[in-house]
């Protein structure tokens, strides 16, 4: 609940308004999100987007380690939050039941449901090598990124 935090999140959300405003391509939208998380965010070792496509999610544009290609809906910390459409703010990954290590050196994990036209669309999944580095205001903040991204998809 930092307001130096908050401050940030909000910065970066003017950022990423500004970036998808007038271009309709998702995926070059998400590309320039999730280098912008990647390199503004402290501790963080993996951030980017899981689309869904049929039944399972299907990596889409990051920043980090290569990553899990493809995730069932259920499984993972990614595949909870579409299963219980619902975001996932995950302290320590290791005590997730059913978590996939897609790299060994995460420990703690935040992930949101993006919407288009009412149906979650995509994730976007943002870990850490610290144990607890996501709190309730990472997830506040990521969701006025998530927002700005949505807006986009309509």
């Amino acid at each position: 609940m930092s307001q130096n935090k908050q401050q940030h999140y909000a910065e970066l959300a003017q950022q990423v308004a500004s970036l998808v405003e007038g271009e309709s391509d998702y995926i070059a939208n998400m590309a320039n999100i999730s280098a912008l998380l990647y390199w503004t965010l402290k501790d963080v070792n993996w951030a980017g987007f899981y689309l869904l496509k049929d039944s399972e999610l299907v990596l889409g544009p990051f920043h980090g380690q290569p990553a899990c290609i493809r995730i069932p809906i259920g499984k993972g910390v990614c595949g909870t939050a579409v299963s219980q459409n619902s975001t996932q703010l995950v302290y320590d990954v290791h005590e997730f039941a059913g978590h996939i290590a897609c790299d060994a050196a995460s420990n703690s994990e935040v992930v949101i449901p993006v919407y288009a036209n009412g149906e979650i669309f995509a994730v976007l999944d943002i870990d850490s090598p610290l144990i607890g580095r996501f709190d309730q205001t990472d997830v506040d903040g990521l969701q006025l990124i998530v927002d700005s991204l949505q807006a986009s998809l309509v």
